[in-house]
C-alpha cells in the first residue's frame, strides 16, 4: 500500500484524504493537514513513484486511483477526497470508478482533460544536480537554481531529496516515461453524483470555461470557486484561504 501520514483521530466526520500533485509528497500538505485534523482524521499518502511509496514502471490514473481506493478501504471505507493537479485527476478517476468510497470531492486546479504543457523540463533539471557533491539541501537548491529560477519550485523539489542516500525520492525514470499518462486523462464511463467542488486559482489557466461541459457530464453536482490572487499552487500560495474553502464545503 502507499506510504501514508495521518493526523487527528477518527470521529463522526469521514476521514479526509489529501492527494498531492506531480513531484510532491504527503509531507507537502503537513500544515494544512494538521489544521484540518481538529475535526477528523486526515490522511496524506505519497503517490506511487513519489516520497516513501513504492516504485513502479506503471504511472497512470487507473493505477493511481486503485492505490487510493486501497488507502480508503484501510481507513474506514469512505472518505472525503481532496486532490491537487495530478492528485486531482487521480481523485476524479477514483470517484468515477469507485463512487462508493468517496463522500465529497474537491478537485484543486485541474480538469478532466488532457494538457499540452509538459513537465519534463523539471525532470531534466533534477537529473542535472550532481548529488555526489550535495551534503545539505541548500547545495542542491544552488545547483537547481541554474536550471529552475523559481525559488518556490527549488524548495518544493528539494523536499523530495534523500540527502542521506544521495538520491531523489521521485522515480524520475518512470515519471519521464509515463509523462503522457500524467498529462492526459483516461476515458472513464459513468459519473460521480456526489457533491463536488472544483476549486481553482483565479490567476491559473488550468480550469477554463470550455472545460465545464466535460466536467458537468462527469460530475453533475459540480460547483466552481476561485481563490483570488492564487495560481496553480493555490494551497501553497493562499493556504488559509484554501483551508477556509475546504471547511466551507466539507461537512463539519
Amino acid at each position: 500500500m502507499l506510504n501514508v501520514l495521518t493526523q487527528g483521530a477518527a470521529g463522526p466526520n469521514p476521514p479526509l484524504l489529501i492527494v498531492h500533485g506531480l513531484y510532491g509528497s504527503g509531507r507537502n500538505w503537513g500544515v494544512i493537514a494538521k489544521r484540518l485534523s481538529d475535526q477528523r482524521l486526515v490522511v496524506t499518502p505519497d503517490m506511487r513513484n513519489h516520497g516513501d511509496s513504492f516504485r513502479s514502471d506503471q504511472h497512470d490514473y487507473p493505477a493511481m486511483a486503485a492505490d487510493l481506493a486501497e488507502v480508503i478501504e484501510a481507513h474506514g471505507g469512505r472518505a472525503d477526497v481532496v486532490g491537487h493537479s495530478m492528485g486531482g485527476k487521480a481523485a476524479m478517476v477514483l470517484a468515477l470508478t469507485r463512487p462508493d468510497l468517496v463522500n465529497r470531492l474537491v478537485v484543486a486546479d485541474i480538469a478532466p482533460v488532457a494538457y499540452t504543457h509538459s513537465q519534463i523540463q523539471f525532470i531534466k533539471a533534477m537529473r542535472k544536480v550532481d548529488l555526489s557533491r550535495v551534503t545539505k539541501r541548500s547545495e542542491a537548491v544552488a545547483q537547481l537554481a541554474e536550471h529552475v529560477p523559481d525559488t518556490t519550485l527549488q524548495s518544493f523539489f528539494t523536499q523530495s531529496l534523500d540527502l542521506q542516500n544521495k538520491r531523489w525520492k521521485l522515480n524520475l525514470d518512470a515519471l519521464d516515461d509515463q509523462m503522457p499518462n500524467v498529462l492526459g486523462f483516461p476515458e472513464v464511463s459513468g459519473e460521480f453524483s456526489g457533491p463536488t467542488l472544483f476549486l481553482s486559482g483565479a490567476e491559473s489557466d488550468y480550469v477554463l470555461p470550455e472545460h465545464r461541459d466535460k466536467i458537468r457530464a462527469l460530475f453533475p453536482k459540480a460547483r466552481f470557486a476561485k481563490i483570488p490572487g492564487a495560481g496553480h499552487w493555490l494551497h501553497a500560495e493562499k493556504p488559509r484561504e484554501f483551508e477556509a474553502s475546504l471547511r466551507a464545503f466539507l461537512p463539519v
